[in-house]
């Protein structure tokens, strides 16, 4: 068996060679293109996770009227207050009524 030593030659195909590079510069590009898809898939995660988190406090706020109300709510309100003010006399009239009639 022959030692290697600084004397040795090494002879090499150059199709070889050029496979050996061009293996190495794919196998590099799939680990860059992975990388990037790993590093985009965090991102949307963390898009996602504060998209839940609003939505939840959104959830949780808006039938309380903490977040605001819409227009028609205020509209609905008003016209509920209205409605409580009417039943409200409707009551006192009933009232009045059935005292004038238990007097008669």
């Amino acid at each position: 068996m022959e030692e290697i030593n600084e004397s040795s030659k090494l002879s090499l195909d150059i199709k070889a060679v050029v496979g050996a590079i061009a293996g190495i510069v794919s196998i590099a590009g799939v680990w860059f293109t992975l990388t990037a898809e790993i590093a985009q898939l965090q991102l949307d995660v963390v898009r996602m996770q504060d998209a839940v988190k609003l939505n939840e406090e959104f959830r949780i706020k808006w039938p309380r009227g903490e977040m605001g109300a819409l227009p028609d709510d205020a509209k609905q309100d008003l016209r509920i207050m209205y409605l409580q003010d009417d039943v409200e006399n409707l009551k006192y009239i009933v009232k009045a009524l059935e005292i004038d009639n238990a007097k008669k």
